[in-house]
C-alpha cells in the first residue's frame, strides 16, 4: 500500500506534467530541469535554436551553466524558457510568458538578452511599476528586482559578450549578485 507522501508526490508530478504539456502544446520553448530554482529567459535565438535545437544548447548555455556551477548551484539546477515561440522570432504573449514562469516556479529569473528583458517587462509590468527603485522597475541590466518572491535580473546580451573579455567580466560580475538561496549542493 502506498503512503500518503507518495500519493501526494505523484499528484504533484501529474500536475506538473499536465502544465508543462499544456505549455508545449502552445509552442512554448523550454529546456533543462523544470524543477530548477534558476530560470534563464532567452529571446534572441541562435540558428540552431530556431531550427529546433535545445535552448541554451550552444556556447552561451555552456558558459551560463559553468557560471552557475562556480556560484554553487547544482549542475542540473537550471531551466531555459524562450521569450519567443518554438522555432519563431515572434514574442510570446505576455500572459503566456507569465504563465510559463509561474508553472516553472523559479526563485531566480535571468533575462539573457534584450528581447527577453523586454518580454519580462511586459509580463510583469504592474509588479515592476510598483517597485520603489526606478532601475529595478525598469529591469535595468545588472540590477536585481524582487518580483512576486522571485529575484529577476536582465543580464544583457550574454551570447554577444562571449567574444569580448571585458564584457564577459561584466556578465560574471552581474551573475555573482545571484548566488544560490539555499545551501550549496
Amino acid at each position: 500500500m502506498r503512503g500518503e507522501r507518495e500519493l501526494r508526490r505523484d499528484a504533484y508530478l501529474r500536475k506538473q506534467r499536465f502544465e508543462l504539456a499544456s505549455l508545449a502544446e502552445r509552442d512554448v520553448n523550454m529546456s533543462g530541469n523544470a524543477f530548477s530554482s534558476c530560470l534563464f529567459v532567452k529571446g534572441s535565438l541562435s540558428g540552431d535554436e530556431l531550427a529546433g535545437g535545445p535552448l541554451l544548447g550552444g556556447a552561451d548555455g555552456e558558459a551560463l551553466r559553468a557560471a552557475l556551477a562556480a556560484l554553487g548551484y547544482a549542475p542540473e539546477d537550471w531551466v531555459a524558457l524562450g521569450a519567443v515561440g518554438l522555432g519563431s522570432t515572434a514574442p510570446l504573449d505576455a500572459a503566456l510568458l507569465r504563465e510559463a514562469v509561474c508553472v516553472l516556479d523559479p526563485a531566480t529569473v535571468i533575462a539573457v538578452d534584450g528581447v527577453a528583458a523586454m518580454a519580462l517587462r511586459a509580463a510583469y509590468a504592474t509588479e515592476l511599476a510598483g517597485l520603489p527603485d526606478f532601475d529595478a522597475a525598469m529591469l535595468e541590466e545588472g540590477v536585481v528586482a524582487h518580483v512576486l518572491g522571485m529575484r529577476v535580473m536582465a543580464l544583457g546580451e550574454f551570447a554577444a559578450s562571449l567574444g569580448d573579455g571585458r564584457q564577459k567580466q561584466l556578465m560574471w560580475a552581474r551573475l555573482k549578485k545571484l548566488p544560490p538561496l539555499g545551501e550549496p549542493y
